[in-house]
Parts: C-alpha cells; structure tokens; sequence
C-alpha cells in the first residue's frame, strides 16, 4: 500500500510522462506536492523504486520510467494517508470478551508495522486484530503496531515485539511514542523537547538522536503495553 504522498508523487509523474513523454523535474515535483526540500522527493522516489512503482533510467538525467500504478479499485478510492486514522468506534459489547478470571480483553486493530530503527512509511490497514486486557488500558482509543528494527532494545522493545499505542497527539518528555516526521515517515522513538525543537531518542547507542522543529513531527499516540511471543 503507497501512502498518500507516495500516491501523489506516482500519479504526478504518470501523468506528466503521459502528456509531454519527459520526466518532471525535482523542483516540479517537489512544488507540485508541496514540500519544502527536494530531500522529501528523493525518499518518495527510493520508496516507489524499492515497491516496483518506477525505474530510474541509467545516464540519463531526471529520467524515471513508471512500470506500474496502483490497482484500478485502489486508485479509484481516496489514497489512505499514514496518518493514523483509526475509523473504528469503541464498542464494550464487541470489543471485551471474556477470559479465564473474569477479566476483559479488548480486541484492538493491528495497524502495520513501524520502525524502531531507520524510520519506514508506516501504519497500513488491515483487517488483524490482536487482544490486549481491558484493565490495563484507559477509555481512550488505542491500536496495535509490530515493531520492525532494534533501535529500543534497550528500553525492552524487541524486532518483531507488538506495542500497544494508545492514540494521542500530545506525550509527556520521556516517553516512547509514534511520531510522523514530515507526514511521511513513523518512527517509535522517545520524545525529548529541547526548547523549540523535539528530539526523537533511540535506545541503543548504534543510533543517533534525531532532532527536528516543531512543525516536523507530529505525535500520533504514546505507547503503553506490550506483546511478545516466544
């Protein structure tokens, strides 16, 4: 599944080879969906080249060749955004079973995978769900995430491990949350504000901290359990 940038930038090539046969350039492109450096335009076109979507053409200058679009009845539809948008409503009659003990599971949506590691664009719908106990969660909504990479290993978070984020726009310092960095890329990582600016920490020395202005990052929820299977 192509995120919603990704979506914009494929069908704006497309449609631009279609109607003159040349390759638009970097500045179009990055004018065309908005962004402020031609840096995000270089991430969306490795993204769509690692999917299959396009083929840089060797010596030639700004030349991209599109191989395929996204399929008829996905293009048809709105392009989901990787912003988290959780369209389910909280049900206590279809979301708590029972469980030995009398307790209460919540069946919550797994939305993907994000990286603890180098960020990857994340948090693709699907139809899997995973049961988490109701008592250890508050009222609020909340979503599953498999982790992919070893950057919070030393916060106990493995490759592979389920965290349980419940959904939030805003966390206290220290605490590991999902954070959208320029509406392209989710990460899991701790979040530390230094004045203006927000810091997003890795646990594990091999990665660097991260360090982006305000308008950069958006937090989409905060971590609060985990799952892991043996």
């Amino acid at each position: 599944m192509l995120t919603r940038k990704q979506h914009e930038l494929l069908t704006f090539i497309h449609e631009k080879l279609d109607a003159t046969g040349i390759s638009p350039s970097f500045e179009e492109m990055k004018e065309a969906l908005d962004l402020r450096s031609k840096s995000g335009i270089h991430r969306l076109i490795t993204a769509l080249e690692e999917r299959g979507f396009i083929r840089r053409l060797a010596h030639r200058a700004r030349a991209l060749e599109v191989i395929k679009l996204p399929e008829a009845r996905a293009a048809a539809k709105k392009p989901r955004s990787n912003v988290i948008e959780p369209n389910f409503k909280r049900r206590p009659e279809a979301l708590v079973g029972a469980v030995s003990g009398g307790d209460g599971v919540v069946e919550m949506p797994l939305w993907g995978k994000i990286a603890a590691g180098t960020p990857i664009e994340a948090l693709q719908n699907n139809d899997t769900t995973v049961g988490f106990p109701a008592s250890m969660l508050s009222s609020k909504e909340h979503y599953a995430l498999e982790v992919a990479g070893d950057s919070m290993i030393e916060a106990g978070i493995l490759d592979g491990d389920t965290v349980i984020i419940e959904r939030a726009d805003t966390a206290e310092n220290g605490a590991i949350v999902v954070a959208l960095i320029d509406d392209m890329e989710a990460t899991l990582k701790k979040l530390r504000r230094k004045g203006a600016s927000i810091a997003l920490e890795a646990a594990n020395p091999a990665y660097e901290t991260r360090i982006f202005g305000p308008d950069r990052v958006k937090i989409q929820g905060r971590m609060v359990g985990l799952l892991r299977r043996y």
